[in-house]
């Protein structure tokens, strides 16, 4: 069955709230990766890069699907933490990690809801892969 015109709006319009947050995810990240110093940043920068590049596939997999329904991806990201200490920006990633895993089971809820199967499985995809950053931001917190 075909979406309506009206459940599409929906899905693009939440597809293009996380794709904000996205798109901040990928500069806070990277920013954590250059900014970092000290000896407990050896331990992590790598994976401050790394996390910032798959939020970046993230973001171009929100923009795919959203154009695919035939919106317009939003290019302003949300707000992005900087600084601190390698334990500060490794707790803002874990806090932004668990907000997105708890929008990423709303948006999947919706598109359930609206019987749109295949944006639920992508978002699905991107959850398990949120899931992991937070493990791994929860393992380095101790």
């Amino acid at each position: 069955m075909a979406l309506s015109k009206a459940n599409k709006k929906k899905i693009i319009d939440a597809l293009n709230i996380e794709r904000s947050y996205e798109l901040a995810a990928v500069s806070q990240y990277m920013g954590h990766h250059y900014e970092a110093s000290g000896p407990e940043s050896f331990a992590v920068t790598d994976l401050f890069k790394s996390t910032s590049i798959d939020e970046m596939k993230h973001a171009e997999k929100l923009a795919e699907r959203i154009v695919y329904l035939g919106g317009v991806p939003v290019q302003k990201p949300a707000a992005v933490k900087r600084g601190g200490t390698v334990k500060n920006m490794v707790a803002a990633d874990l806090a932004a990690e668990n907000a997105a895993i708890e929008r990423y089971k709303g948006y999947i809820k919706l598109c359930d809801k609206l019987g749109d199967s295949t944006t639920r499985l992508m978002l699905e995809e991107i959850l398990a892969q949120e899931e992991g950053h937070a493990d791994n931001w929860e393992t380095y917190l101790g």
